[in-house]
């Protein structure tokens, strides 16, 4: 005789998922026509609609161990189509925001960021006011005699001394919460093959977003992204060749205009306002096919753009506002990217470590080894 099969539903937990979002996905009864038009599933990974199957009966446990919830990109294919108006687009969204949120360590920024609704004063203000009282501290906010320059009253030892601990904090909470994915998505399935070869070629993958090609109807959504990524990686590339250059070279910050590493930033903040740009006319033009936009989805997008929009009038201001504004602006550009980083392992920036894992699990799995 087959043994019984024990289900534990939680209305906790599936009621939270309601309350990030997935209201809608309760009308759904299984037609799986969200799974026969998504172009992103697979025979052996015909999502959503088993997922959306396991969010009625709050079986999160069931969720956070399938990597499938991170292969949807969101097109909402599905979404368009779904007869009853489920919206699973939206719900998977949900899903993933709270698998974050119970993947992250440790647990208590996870809820804040999580929270976002009710927490963003906390999570912006208390990074802002974090530099503020810093550099108060150190020299009182002094004008420094001679040609402006933001490194006399926030000189290069400030900014190691905190946004090194802050990357090393979202480098390990992002590893603590990859490395439970990784375990959870190994239960029961076979990787085969090298998994640095698998990561490669996901990597290229992503760096042209050539599955965000395959949507219907979120492909215009298609270029803001990449615009995004590439603004994202460029800023990063910046920063890294600016500290070298001032570590190994002794290089002195301002740079002039027409340094290459100042081109490059700027090249990368010109892509970051337009990716940002295109999306939100797209999301204007077409608010059915972009789906819902959420407080932790909102929260994001206005640190990403408070961050961007920050730097460029930091900027600006050092050569056209009065020192004591200018650097007003800068204290908020600092705060702003502290923010991200700590907020980093909890928040949609997270979806880039458990997408890529996802889809490196997901090559593995598929590969065989030779006979």
């Amino acid at each position: 005789m087959a043994s019984a099969i024990a289900i534990t539903p939680s209305r906790q937990l599936r009621d939270e998922l309601y309350r990030r979002g997935g209201t809608d996905a309760r009308r759904c009864f299984q037609c799986a026509t969200c799974s026969s038009v998504c172009d992103l599933a697979t025979p052996d990974r015909p999502f959503p609609r088993q997922q959306m199957l396991w969010a009625q009966w709050g079986m999160i446990d069931r969720l956070q161990a399938d990597p499938s919830i991170w292969l949807c990109h969101q097109c909402n294919d599905c979404t368009t189509r779904c007869p009853r108006d489920a919206r699973p687009g939206d719900a998977v969204q949900a899903m993933r925001a709270l698998v974050v949120e119970r993947l992250g360590s440790p647990r208590a920024v996870a809820r804040l960021v999580g929270g976002a609704r009710t927490t963003w004063p906390l999570l912006l203000g208390l990074p802002v006011l974090f530099w503020a009282v810093l550099i108060q501290a150190v020299n009182g906010f002094a004008v420094p005699p001679g040609p402006l320059a933001y490194s006399a009253t926030v000189p290069p030892w400030m900014i190691y001394l905190v946004f090194l601990p802050a990357a090393a904090f979202a480098a390990v909470a992002s590893a603590v919460g990859a490395r439970r994915s990784w375990m959870a998505w190994g239960v029961g399935a076979r990787r085969n093959g090298s998994m640095l070869r698998s990561l490669g070629g996901v990597t290229l993958e992503i760096l042209g977003h050539r599955r965000f090609r395959s949507c219907g109807t979120a492909r215009p959504r298609h270029m803001g992204h990449l615009l995004l990524l590439w603004g994202f990686l460029g800023a990063l590339l910046t920063t890294s060749l600016l500290g070298v250059a001032m570590d190994l070279f002794g290089v002195k910050t301002p740079l002039p205009q027409l340094h290459p590493i100042k081109l490059l930033g700027n090249l990368s903040a010109v892509l970051l306002v337009a990716g940002g740009i295109w999306l939100v006319v797209v999301r204007f033009a077409t608010p059915a096919a972009a789906g819902a936009t959420r407080a932790f989805d909102a929260f994001f997008g206005a640190l990403v753009l408070l961050v961007v929009l920050s730097g460029v009038g930091a900027e600006l201001g050092r050569m056209a506002l009065p020192y004591r504004v200018a650097l007003a602006i800068y204290v908020l550009h600092l705060g702003t990217v502290l923010s991200l980083f700590l907020t980093f392992p909890f928040s949609k920036f997270a979806h880039a470590v458990y997408r890529t894992l996802a889809m490196t699990h997901e090559r593995m799995t598929a590969e065989r080894r030779p006979s």
